[in-house]
């Protein structure tokens, strides 16, 4: 719930402040409120720099990279689509695993990864295959995509880390510490992107979008901006991961997997609700053709080359 609130309330800023600006923004806020349960990790220096290469890329990826593509995203594209799109994470975690990382991959898993990714391509034609054949795409859409990609490759590097992060040789960071450490070396990337941004803005800038619910709608600028960024810092952020942790430890990565097919649900709900924007035909039947290609894709006679 708190990741598809973090796609609605992003596009319920747009216009507001620069995507690039407010992904660095965000992850500056979370640094600052993990501070007092994570700073006692420089206490031990030599065991963070001693690793800080996989450190810099799994901050660059989950930090930098994935959630500037999705705030840029939303601003062509909408929650639906975009929390939608990134249903299709764990396929694409399936083909970096098969091509980058020799995971083997049975019949059943890459008919699971064709039915996942026709659910995506209806949503990205917005049910009109004619839109496919005229390649006529919308840009969040496909930066929807690349975002997913760059988390797939982030998961990955995490379930196979270098030696020096594996058993004894892991330092004994707790959960605050190490997505402390990961936003630190994120933002060096997020926060480049945003000088680039500042420096060379694409386009021109994105209208914002109202809001369903009218007093919403009569906040100054500035407090509606405080309010999204504190949400999205709190909740997407902390709350949501450290949930996602201690669910992951309860019932294993597999059956929680399936829980993120539940984020586009959400987003509708947020999104009627906010945004005023009623689903579309198209939404639940892209919705069911991922969720039934992870659960073929998931499933133990699916899984017995693993």
């Amino acid at each position: 719930m708190m990741w598809a609130g973090n796609a609605v309330v992003g596009r319920l800023l747009v216009g507001l402040m620069p995507p690039v600006q407010m992904n660095a923004v965000r992850w500056s806020l979370v640094a600052v409120l993990l501070a007092p349960m994570a700073w006692r990790v420089w206490r031990r220096p030599g065991e963070v720099w001693a690793r800080w290469p996989y450190l810099a890329v799994i901050g660059a990826l989950g930090v930098g990279t994935y959630n500037s593509l999705q705030y840029l995203a939303l601003q062509t594209s909408t929650p639906l689509n975009v929390t939608l799109i990134g249903a299709s994470i764990p396929v694409w975690m399936m083909v970096v695993g098969a091509v980058c990382f020799g995971q083997p991959v049975s019949r059943r898993q890459w008919g699971g990864a064709a039915l996942s990714t026709v659910g995506v391509l209806l949503v990205i034609a917005q049910g009109q295959w004619r839109t496919l054949l005229q390649v006529q795409l919308v840009p969040g859409d496909l930066l929807m995509l690349l975002a997913s990609l760059a988390w797939a490759f982030y998961s990955w590097l995490l379930a196979k880390p270098p030696q020096s992060m594996r058993g004894d040789r892991r330092p004994a960071w707790d959960w605050a510490e190490f997505l402390w450490l990961q936003i630190l070396f994120g933002l060096v990337w997020a926060v480049l992107c945003s000088g680039l941004e500042w420096a060379a803005p694409m386009g021109t800038q994105a209208t914002p979008v109202p809001s369903a619910i009218g007093a919403i709608n009569a906040w100054p600028p500035l407090l509606r901006l405080a309010v999204g960024l504190v949400f999205v810092a709190l909740g997407p952020s902390i709350v949501a991961y450290r949930c996602w942790g201690l669910g992951v430890q309860a019932v294993g990565p597999t059956l929680a997997a399936f829980f993120i097919n539940l984020t586009p649900i959400f987003a509708a709900v947020w999104a009627a609700i906010l945004l005023g924007q009623l689903p579309r035909w198209y939404h639940p039947c892209a919705l069911l053709l991922i969720v039934a290609g992870i659960a073929l894709s998931s499933s133990k006679r699916g899984t017995q080359t693993q």
